[in-house]
């Protein structure tokens, strides 16, 4: 089963937005200019806001790991048959 591993438009632009968050902190802390480095920091901040925003909107990753919920049925289902053969043969 293919699942999804964040790949979302909430997961993506709160990380890109990050992204871009640090290297403007990176770079004022280069050139010695704190109230750059804090403004980086406030856009990092405000990447996590905005992917939670998203995710919360409906963007991003459902809680059952990208799949469906007859999927997540249908993963549990089979999980549990197989613990109960392995019990069965261990029994035996």
């Amino acid at each position: 089963m293919a699942h999804s591993h964040g790949h979302t438009p909430a997961a993506w632009t709160g990380s890109i937005i990050a992204f871009v968050g640090f290297c403007v902190a990176s770079a004022f802390t280069v050139l010695a200019q704190p109230v750059g480095v804090i403004g980086g920091l406030v856009v990092i901040g405000a990447g996590a806001v905005i992917g939670g925003i998203m995710r919360a909107a409906g963007l991003g990753q459902s809680k059952s790991k990208g799949m469906t919920a007859e999927q997540a049925r249908a993963h549990k289902l089979a999980h549990e048959q197989g613990h109960q053969q392995s019990r069965a043969e261990a029994h035996s």
